[in-house]
């Protein structure tokens, strides 16, 4: 199946993206593809991705070949493959701030998860720590608690991301997390298990972003930033992240986390993508 997408796509932009938070055993990431295993409902598999003359070219493990048409709306949201690169500039534009990186970074898109449990997860366990260690206690997790994947093939994805259950059931000792993030993590784990915190956007994403911070332990930018991450949500905007506030445009004292609210404003309903240059521009300056 071919996936198409609007002019400019920049798969370097995603390669260096999976690069930095690539999850060893579901993940696996070359120059030119990207494989990850999946669970959809009780179905398991494997898809990858490569890029191919305006498109991306998909591919699913044999015995996951027929849902192809359920998984390519969840892949074209992982991708941001239905976005307009050009209607979000000429918005952004008008700030004449952003002008240089739109300009320096022409056409970026939004980086999603394949599973908002998984990036809800991943967003607990990132919480105060670099990205490299919370990659690292994330694969932990799979280490310990991921099913293996019944089609694993050669160097692809091995195993699955656990489920929010097996989570919750284990104390996770040694995992490399202090003991409140670990018991924050099972309540959201518990919650999503038992199906009293829905990870949907249906009433929504204010409502996802309440639901997400009246567990303890869970504030707004990591709700926020699950709501960008998990969902593609082209105006969640976690203003108190470090690299939006110590991004080289403010120059080197930054800027407060309640100026940066403000100054967003204008940039709504994008604020998301202005977020993604503003990281992009942070991420080359260290």
């Amino acid at each position: 199946m071919r996936l198409d997408y609007f002019e400019p796509w920049s798969w370097k932009q995603f390669q260096q993206h999976f690069a930095l938070r690539r999850l060893p055993g579901v993940e696996h990431l070359t120059g030119d593809s990207y494989c990850r295993s999946f669970r959809l409902g009780e179905r398991t598999g494997w898809f990858r991705l490569r890029p191919s003359h305006g498109a991306l070219e998909l591919e699913l493990s044999p015995a996951a070949s027929d849902l192809a048409p359920r998984l390519a709306p969840r892949i074209r949201q992982m991708f941001d493959l239905d976005s307009d690169p050009a209607t979000i500039a000429r918005h952004l534009g008008r700030d004449p701030l952003l002008q240089g990186l739109l300009a320096r970074y022409p056409g970026l898109r939004l980086p999603a998860a394949f599973d908002p449990f998984e990036q809800g997860v991943r967003t607990i366990i990132g919480q105060q720590v670099t990205v490299k260690a919370a990659v690292t206690i994330a694969g932990r997790l799979v280490e310990r608690l991921g099913d293996p994947l019944e089609d694993a093939e050669g160097d692809g994805p091995q195993r699955l991301f656990p489920t929010p259950q097996a989570i919750a059931d284990d104390p996770l000792p040694g995992i490399g997390m202090p003991g409140k993030r670990v018991d924050t993590l099972r309540r959201f784990a518990q919650a999503v298990a038992d199906g009293s915190l829905e990870l949907s956007l249906a009433a929504g994403v204010e409502a996802l972003i309440e639901r997400l911070c009246a567990l303890p332990g869970i504030g707004r930018w990591t709700a926020e930033y699950i709501a960008l991450r998990a969902f593609g949500q082209p105006d969640a905007f976690p203003a108190a992240d470090l690299g939006l506030l110590k991004s080289p445009l403010w120059g080197p004292d930054g800027i407060s986390a309640r100026e940066l609210t403000s100054r967003a404003e204008q940039w709504r309903p994008w604020r998301a993508y202005a977020a993604v240059y503003l990281w992009q521009s942070y991420a080359e300056d260290n």
